[in-house]
């Protein structure tokens, strides 16, 4: 029977903070169950920001798109990302991979031993899911009515017709697709992770 392959992930929100914590007791864990634990990625920034703005989550997406990773061992949701579209993308991705995320704190895997979606994972993930689309309808509904009293006022929005993007506004725009693009991300794969088009990525990718 072959050993399971794990990578584990720690992440903390300040310098001031460690996660060896993290990474001590996910080793125990894999320890404990006789998993391989082929690397380690960890990282001192916070879970709010987008995952193409982290670095070691990033290289992490990477390696496990070109190595062959069973599971990827973090503490808590949190620290795979507080933002829930982002989490749902991250455990998306993986799992289209057939890598199950094992989330310590909960004692919950997404991915049953047979490979297939474990169904408790995919009622809390579905619960994230939905607070996330709260969070969109209100945003949303914030810009309508910002929009609406703009244009109340005279004001006009959109772009000017035959209006396209230089270059140079390309690049500061989309920093973080051009990163992951470097690192050798697929298109496919940076568009789950960051939520740009694969149309967009395509323009992106002729500049770089």
């Amino acid at each position: 029977m072959m050993e399971t392959r794990v990578v584990i992930y720690a992440r903390v929100s300040t310098a001031g903070q460690d996660y060896e914590r993290q990474l001590s007791e996910l080793r125990e864990y894999a320890s404990r169950m006789g998993y391989e634990v082929v690397k380690k990625f960890s990282e001192k920034v916070s879970g709010a920001k987008k995952i193409a703005e982290r670095e070691a989550l990033a290289d992490l997406l990477k390696y496990v798109e070109e190595n062959k990773i069973d599971k990827v061992l973090i503490y808590e949701c949190s620290r795979l990302s507080r933002r829930a579209v982002d989490f749902l993308q991250v455990v998306e991705y993986l799992t289209e991979h057939g890598i199950s995320v094992y989330i310590h704190q909960n004692g919950l895997e997404t991915l049953l031993p047979n490979g297939g979606p474990n169904p408790i994972a995919n009622l809390v993930l579905g619960i994230l899911a939905q607070f996330n689309s709260m969070e969109r309808n209100l945003i949303r509904s914030r810009m309508e009515s910002g929009y609406h009293h703009y244009r109340q006022n005279g004001g006009r929005v959109g772009r000017k017709v035959g209006y396209r993007k230089s270059e140079d506004e390309l690049r500061a725009q989309y920093g973080k697709e051009i990163q992951l693009l470097r690192k050798g991300l697929s298109l496919r794969n940076v568009a789950a992770i960051t939520g740009t088009s694969t149309g967009t990525l395509q323009k992106i990718k002729k500049i770089i």
